[in-house]
C-alpha cells in the first residue's frame, strides 16, 4: 500500500503520455491562428488592399510585446513563481483575446478609412491582436515545455517533446491547407471570399484548447500529490529575479538561444510568405497554392519524434542540431536559384524542409535541461523564446519591405504586384548559414564543458555510455 502512494504518477504510462496528449492539442490551436493568415495574402491585397509591407507589419507584431515589453521574461518568471496550472490557464485566455481582436479587424468591424499613429486601422487593431497572441501563445510554449520536463525528466524526453511539436505543427498544416477553401468555396467564393471565417474558426479551436488545458490542471494535481509536492516552488528553491544573471552568464545558453533564433528566423516567417512564392516564382493557381506549404509540417509529425527517440536513446543531440542548420542552408540556396522554378522543385524542397524544421527542434529543447537547472527552466525557456522572437518580429517586416521595394516585377491582371523572390530567399539562406556557425560553436562548448548533449536523454541509457567511454 505505501509503495502505492509514494510511486510518482510519472512512472504510469498512461498518465504521463496522456497528460502530453492534452497540452500538446493545446498548442495545435495556438499554431493554427499563428499560419492563418499566410495563404490569404494575395486574398488580402486584392480584397482589403494590404501591401506587402502591411502584411509583415501585422507578421511583425507577433514579438512586439515580447521583445519590448518583455512579456515573455516576465511570462517565465510567473512561471517559475506561479507554476504550469496558472500560467497556462493565463496563456490560453491571452491568445483568444489577441485572435478576437484579428478577427475584429479582418472582419472589418473597424473602420476601413480610418488610421491609428499613420497605419490602417484594419492593421493596426489586427497587428495588436497579433501581438496579444504572441504573448499567450510564446508563454503557452514556454509552459508547455515545462509540462514536458515536469512528466518526462530522466525518460523519453525528447521523443515527448517530438510528438508535441509534431501535434502542434499539425494546426500549421491545417492553417496553411484550410484557410483558402474555407474562405473562398465552403463560406465564400472567389469574388466575394469570406476572409474572417478562418480566424473565427480558430477561434472555436483556442477555446477548446483552453478547456483542454483546465482537465490538464487536475492531472498536474494528481501527479503532485502522487509525488507530495505542491505547483507553488518550494521556499528554499524559490526562484530569485537575481538567479537570471547565473542564466545569461551561461554561454551554453546563448549558443542555444542564437541557434533557436536564427533557424526559426529561416523557418516560421518563411512560412508566412511560402504560398505567395508558390504563386508568384512556382505558378501555383492560388486556389491550391496553401496545399504546397501545408506538406512541410505533416513531415514533421512523423520525423521530428523519430529523432527525438534517436537523441533519447542514442544522443547525438549537437550533432542533430549541425546537420538540421546545414539543410537549412541548403533549402534556401535552392529556393533562391532564379532556373528552378517548376512545382515539382518547390514540394520537394518543401518536403526537404520538412526533415529539416524536424531535426534541430527534436534535439534543442531537450537540451536546454542538460544546460539550466530545473528550478530556472522557464525563465531560461522564457529568455530563449524572447531572443527568438526578435527573428519572428524582425524577418516578416524585413521581407515584406523587400518585396515592395526591390522585388515588384510586374502587375497581373487584376493590377496587383507580381514578386521575384530571389532576394528574400537569399536573405533566408543567410539564416542557415549562420546557424552552422553558431551549431559548431555549440558543439565544441559542449566538449569544453561536458553539458552532455551528446549522450542519451533516458538516464540509464547515458550512463551506459559514460561507463562505455570509460572503459575505453
Amino acid at each position: 500500500m505505501t509503495e502505492t502512494l509514494t510511486q510518482s504518477l510519472r512512472e504510469n504510462k498512461a498518465a504521463r503520455w496522456g497528460a502530453l496528449a492534452v497540452v500538446s492539442f493545446t498548442m495545435l490551436t495556438g499554431y493554427y491562428i499563428n499560419y492563418v493568415i499566410s495563404p490569404l495574402k494575395p486574398l488580402l491585397e486584392l480584397h482589403l488592399e494590404w501591401t506587402s509591407r502591411d502584411f509583415g507589419i501585422w507578421n511583425s507584431a507577433y514579438g512586439w510585446f515580447n521583445v519590448f515589453f518583455l512579456m515573455l521574461i516576465f511570462g517565465g518568471l510567473i512561471l517559475d513563481k506561479m507554476g504550469v496550472r496558472f500560467t497556462g490557464l493565463g496563456a490560453s485566455l491571452t491568445m483568444i483575446v489577441g485572435t478576437a481582436l484579428q478577427y475584429a479587424a479582418i472582419e472589418n468591424l473597424i473602420p476601413s478609412d480610418a488610421f491609428i499613429f499613420g497605419l490602417k486601422a484594419q492593421i493596426a487593431i489586427g497587428a495588436l491582436g497579433f501581438g496579444i497572441f504572441g504573448v499567450g501563445v510564446e508563454v503557452a510554449g514556454i509552459t508547455v515545455s515545462k509540462v514536458i520536463v515536469k512528466w518526462f525528466k530522466g525518460k523519453e524526453l525528447a521523443l515527448a517533446m517530438g510528438l508535441e511539436m509534431a501535434t502542434a505543427r499539425m494546426g500549421t498544416a491545417l492553417a496553411l491547407s484550410l484557410p483558402i477553401p474555407m474562405a473562398t468555396v465552403w463560406f465564400g467564393t472567389m469574388e466575394m471570399p469570406a476572409l474572417s471565417a478562418p480566424v473565427m474558426a480558430g477561434l472555436g479551436l483556442l477555446v477548446a484548447g483552453f478547456v483542454a488545458f483546465i482537465w490538464y490542471t487536475f492531472m498536474d494535481r494528481k501527479l503532485e500529490k502522487s509525488e507530495g509536492i505542491t505547483d507553488e516552488t518550494d521556499p528554499e528553491e524559490e526562484f530569485k529575479v537575481s538567479d537570471i544573471f547565473f542564466i545569461i552568464k551561461n554561454k551554453g545558453f546563448w549558443l542555444i538561444a542564437l541557434l533557436c533564433v536564427l533557424f526559426y528566423s529561416g523557418v516560421f516567417p518563411f512560412l508566412y510568405y511560402a504560398t505567395d512564392l508558390m504563386i508568384n516564382k512556382y505558378g501555383v493557381d492560388p486556389a491550391f497554392a496553401g496545399a504546397i506549404p501545408s506538406l512541410l509540417p505533416f513531415g514533421t509529425i512523423l520525423l521530428t519524434p523519430l529523432f527525438g527517440n534517436l537523441y533519447d536513446r542514442k544522443g547525438r543531440g549537437a550533432t542533430i542540431m549541425l546537420l538540421g542548420s546545414i539543410f537549412l542552408l541548403v533549402v534556401h540556396t535552392f529556393f533562391a536559384i532564379p532556373g528552378f522554378n517548376h512545382y515539382f522543385v518547390a514540394i520537394a524542397l518543401i518536403l526537404f524542409l520538412g526533415v529539416t524544421f524536424s531535426l534541430v527542434p527534436s534535439a534543442m529543447w531537450p537540451s536546454v535541461p542538460k544546460i539550466i537547472p530545473e528550478k530556472r527552466l522557464g525563465t531560461a525557456y522564457a529568455l530563449i523564446f524572447w531572443v527568438q522572437n526578435w527573428g519572428l518580429m524582425g524577418m516578416p517586416l524585413l521581407i515584406g519591405w523587400i518585396l515592395d521595394k526591390y522585388s515588384i516585377v510586374g502587375t497581373n491582371a487584376a493590377g496587383k504586384p507580381i514578386y521575384d523572390y530571389t532576394i528574400p530567399m537569399i536573405v533566408f539562406a543567410g539564416t542557415g548559414l549562420l546557424a552552422i556557425f553558431v551549431a559548431l560553436m555549440l558543439k565544441a562548448e559542449d566538449k569544453r564543458k561536458g553539458y552532455g548533449l551528446e549522450l542519451p536523454n533516458i538516464a540509464e541509457k547515458a550512463e551506459a555510455v559514460i561507463e562505455q567511454e570509460k572503459s575505453i
